[in-house]
């Protein structure tokens, strides 16, 4: 079985000052994404996902309108288009500062994405983010932070989802991601299967300042969802969850013959009320058939 393409390795810290990145948190904050651009991207991306991925999307009406907070989990760098591809929102999301030089910085400033500096504590990415979502825009934000080298969850989730969570009040929506941690075999032109599944939204009560520990356990929490969700994306499998989106066919109702009327509706009648005589004497249609079988037979006799 042949390995995976090895992955360069991951730059921690970004040795650019915060002021480098300062144009950029200026433009997402003052501006949504450029329809040209983002649209362009939108096209292409879903275009090499649909069809070299194969890539299949479902839970997509989960996703609230509004402002909203979108969890995937993270094995690629595709992750972003994977949970941007099967919903019709414009969504924005924190990327690596490594990702912003040369031709890219331009395409994910003007896209609506903004960078978040690694290796420190980046308050102008979450100003960012919390002024997307005062505007009612959708941020996607991953649990684990960096991405996953071997296609496995990580064993626990950072603070900072859980802060934007907290303090924005949004709806957060579980995104499990089946397959990319493969995508970087396209190398050696090996296009893994990807499946999403969006999840059911919930939300926290805002709360305006939060304690670190706060934000780890809102974060724990988003992140114990997302585990579930996944883990059941797993078990079925791609063609399983295929299957499992498919609304279930009703059996269609067979015809009843006129026998089975004439016997239900003889079932519905009431029983035959007794009636009397002229002398008052109750009868019922078995007393009276017995009684004039016997004044038969006895006029007979005589």
């Amino acid at each position: 079985m042949m390995t995976d393409v090895e992955l360069r390795p991951q730059v921690y810290k970004d040795p650019r000052p915060e002021e480098y990145f300062a144009p950029f948190h200026e433009r997402v904050r003052r501006h949504e994404p450029e329809a040209i651009v983002y649209e362009t991207t939108r096209v292409l991306t879903v275009l090499c996902a649909l069809t070299a991925f194969r890539a299949r999307g479902y839970g997509a009406e989960l996703v609230p309108n509004g402002p909203v907070i979108l969890a995937p989990n993270h094995a690629s760098f595709m992750d972003h288009f994977f949970t941007g591809a099967f919903i019709r929102r414009r969504v924005q999301f924190m990327g690596k500062s490594q990702l912003f030089k040369g031709l890219g910085e331009w395409i994910f400033s003007h896209g609506g994405v903004f960078p978040v500096r690694r290796g420190h504590h980046d308050e102008e990415a979450f100003i960012t983010a919390f002024k997307i979502l005062d505007r009612g825009g959708a941020v996607v934000m991953y649990c684990e932070g960096g991405r996953s080298r071997t296609g496995k969850l990580a064993d626990e989730a950072k603070p900072g989802i859980g802060r934007l969570a907290l303090e924005s009040g949004a709806p957060v929506v579980p995104v499990a991601i089946l397959g990319s941690y493969q995508v970087r075999n396209w190398r050696r032109l090996q296009f893994p299967r990807v499946t999403v599944q969006f999840g059911e939204p919930f939300k926290f009560e805002a709360i305006s300042d939060t304690a670190r520990d706060e934000q780890q356990q809102a974060a724990d929490y988003i992140f114990a969802r997302l585990r579930t969700l996944h883990a059941e994306l797993e078990r079925l499998g791609h063609k399983g969850a295929l299957r499992a989106s498919r609304p279930r066919p009703t059996r269609p109702r067979r015809a009843t013959t006129s026998q089975e009327r004439r016997q239900r509706r003889s079932r519905e009648l009431p029983p035959p009320r007794p009636h009397t005589d002229f002398l008052g004497v109750p009868h019922s249609p078995a007393t009276d058939g017995g009684e004039a079988t016997d004044d038969r037979e006895h006029s007979e006799r005589n």
